[in-house]
This record gives structure tokens, C-alpha cells and sequence, in this order.
């Protein structure tokens, strides 16, 4: 079991730290929500359920539906696509 706890620490690190560093606004939202999900997890593992149903409803679900909105509302909900060399983006 401490090496469940070990592995759900460093993907939580991994992906706080990609929330950190994203450009893209977007998945800088996801990876904040997947924190959140990881430390639900990690409530699962350590047997508290129902700290880890509230914090996947409201960490993973509601965070992240209010960061979404917000980054909406502020006008800053874009997803860039990069163009290939042939002028034209799939």
C-alpha cells in the first residue's frame, strides 16, 4: 500500500507542476482538476470515502467548471492549432 501512496504523490507532483508550466490555459485547467483527482484517490487508498467523494465533486468537478468558465467569460478559452508546411491545419 506505501507504494500506491508513493505513486499517487508523484503523479500528483507531476501534474501540479504541468499545471505550473502549460501554456495553454486549457490543459493548464485539466491538470489542476487531475490534482484533484489524484488526492481523491489517495483519500480512497487511505479509507476515508467520503473525503474523497467531496473532494472529486468539488475539487475535480467544480474547480475545474469554474476555472473553465472563467477562462470563457475572461475570453480566454481558445485551443491553438499549429499549421503544418503545407499551409493548411488538419
Amino acid at each position: 500500500m506505501v507504494w500506491v501512496i508513493a505513486l499517487m504523490v508523484v503523479l500528483m507532483l507531476a501534474t501540479a507542476i504541468a499545471a505550473l508550466v502549460l501554456e495553454n490555459l486549457i490543459g493548464a485547467t485539466v491538470a489542476a482538476a487531475s490534482v484533484s483527482l489524484g488526492v481523491s484517490v489517495l483519500f480512497v487508498v487511505l479509507r476515508a470515502p467520503d473525503v474523497a467523494l467531496t473532494e472529486a465533486a468539488v475539487g475535480a468537478g467544480l474547480a475545474a467548471f469554474l476555472l473553465a468558465l472563467a477562462l470563457k467569460r475572461l475570453g480566454l478559452w481558445r485551443i491553438e492549432v499549429q499549421e503544418k508546411e503545407g499551409g493548411r491545419a488538419d
